[in-house]
């Protein structure tokens, strides 16, 4: 494996298909101040293969292309790999995804991460898959800087508190044995949210995956209701709600077109 340089990122997976044990972090800090964390886990999975459970374990963790961008008569590959080739990079090889996986008949990824790679190993972009609770989904083709750091202007309603405006600043380390991921939401001077993301890797073996399953059932279940809770105790302290605009994607991609700009420097908010 190639030396990475001190102070440059490591964009080499880990061994595939592994379990992140996470710890994630909401901060909002205008108009009002609230903050909470939960803990759980995400799957990191290489599209080219798969996991594949044994018989009675395939309802508790599986990956369709209905459940992110794109045809879901494709393979979730297929339609990153267009999706990324629509926006200019072509040379896409492999994708390794962060993600939830759908436990019987639900899934909620608030982000999922494709880190795309080129033929030799080396990084092409990375696109970041979010996810509303309205049931609608948006991508943002990044191209993050020697240090992880990438910026993209909003361009989707996610809370009900914040309107459709503002950019975010994005770090994003590379998916190995220690995982951090950072979006900080800047609108006009401020940046009133901060989400964190962070993640320490192990092999998704059966017996580890029992284990997990166990520990977290539905997971994403849990993590839609953890969110729409926090939204009802801001509404009651009575935070404006903000109407929710039409969310018109892309013919057969399932995301609008992000409108794309990368300073040469973002500030650490990690």
């Amino acid at each position: 494996m190639t030396a990475v340089r001190p102070g440059l990122v490591d964009w080499a997976p880990t061994t595939l298909p592994a379990l992140y044990d996470v710890r994630v972090g909401h901060r909002r800090s205008h108009p009002l101040e609230n903050a909470f964390s939960y803990g759980g886990y995400l799957w990191l999975v290489d599209l080219d293969d798969l996991p594949r459970l044994p018989r009675g374990l395939r309802w508790a963790a599986r990956f369709d292309a209905a459940d992110h961008l794109g045809d879901p008569a494709a393979s979730i590959k297929e339609n990153v790999v267009r999706f990324a080739a629509l926006h200019g990079v072509d040379d896409v090889a492999r994708v390794v995804m962060m993600a939830n996986a759908r436990s019987g008949p639900h899934v909620f990824n608030p982000l999922s991460t494709h880190w795309c790679y080129r033929a030799d190993g080396s990084l092409a972009c990375i696109v970041a898959e979010v996810h509303n609770t309205y049931g609608e989904r948006h991508a943002y083709l990044l191209h993050p800087d020697d240090a992880g750091r990438a910026e993209a202007e909003k361009d989707f309603y996610v809370s009900p508190f914040n309107t459709v405006d503002g950019r975010y600043l994005m770090r994003f380390s590379g998916p190995g044995e220690q995982l951090h991921v950072t979006m900080a939401l800047q609108v006009g001077g401020r940046t009133p949210f901060v989400a964190t993301l962070r993640g320490r890797a192990r092999a998704a073996g059966t017996g580890a995956v029992v284990r997990t399953i166990l520990r977290w059932p539905l997971m994403s279940l849990w993590v839609a209701a953890l969110i729409r809770w926090q939204g009802i105790r801001l509404w009651a302290r009575r935070l404006p709600v903000v109407p929710r605009p039409a969310h018109d994607p892309l013919p057969g991609v399932g995301t609008n077109t992000p409108r794309q700009k990368f300073p040469d420097t973002i500030e650490d908010r990690s």
